[in-house]
């Protein structure tokens, strides 16, 4: 089958626990590193997927390659090629199906609960989560809107849109592509700003991201094989 292209913006945002995913189903990927200069391709051609990952810029930031990737991505969807957005990944399929990306009312970073809804998209999505708490890793100061015709999915107390579904595609403003070596490089390369921040309730300090991984990350992998299973499902084979 064609591989699954995966966008990388920043060095330390890589793909994480999605490519061991993609691996154990043997489905082949292929990274396109945007940080490195990479060109966005023009068309879906070539790939069964597409994957878009984190990075610390906005999708509002004047870059060269962001109306390039919205442009893809809406080729991808009218094409029916599945679509998969992790945090800046999210922002950028709501930015490019019609949403909106603003700041979100406080910075969420680190662990945390999310409620899924209940409706038969979520459930097709989420399975026993819908209706449910789910665990998950946040690291954003911004959030997007639900674009024209997509469902969300999951919701958090400081961020009301954490995840929705538009067809086979699927945008999420959480992280479950987390690793704990992922974790460690992000702690240990923006540890400063974290522990800078004022809004306590949403923000973990780093040490103790760190420490709760034992306990959070099998809980948050469950809700990752779920979505990324139902994700596979809708590549060409």
């Amino acid at each position: 089958m064609l591989p699954v292209a995966i966008f990388r913006h920043a060095p330390v945002e890589g793909p994480g626990y999605f490519a061991i995913f993609l691996e154990q189903h043997g489905i082949p990927w292929r990274l396109i590193a945007i940080d490195e200069g990479e060109t966005v391709p023009v068309a879906v051609d070539g790939f069964s997927g597409l994957c878009f990952m984190g990075g610390p810029m906005s999708v509002n930031d004047p870059l060269p390659w962001i109306a390039s990737v919205c442009a893809l991505i809406r080729d991808a969807v009218a094409r029916n090629v599945p679509v998969i957005g992790h945090c800046l990944g999210g922002q950028l399929m709501s930015k490019a199906l019609g949403g909106e990306v603003t700041r979100n009312p406080v910075r969420e970073i680190g662990w945390g609960m999310a409620g899924g809804e209940d409706n038969a998209i979520a459930r097709l999505w989420l399975g026993g989560f819908a209706g449910n708490p789910c665990m998950v890793f946040h690291w954003h100061g911004e959030t997007f809107s639900i674009p024209p015709g997509a469902t969300r999915l999951l919701a958090s107390t400081h961020c009301a849109n954490q995840m929705f579904a538009l067809g086979p595609n699927l945008a999420m403003q959480c992280h479950v592509e987390m690793t704990p070596e992922m974790i460690g490089a992000w702690c240990a390369q923006w540890g400063d700003e974290v522990l800078a921040r004022a809004d306590r309730q949403s923000v973990q300090p780093p040490e103790l991201m760190q420490q709760e991984i034992p306990e959070r990350l099998p809980a948050m992998r469950q809700l990752s094989e779920q979505l990324y299973s139902v994700w596979i499902q809708g590549l060409a084979r």
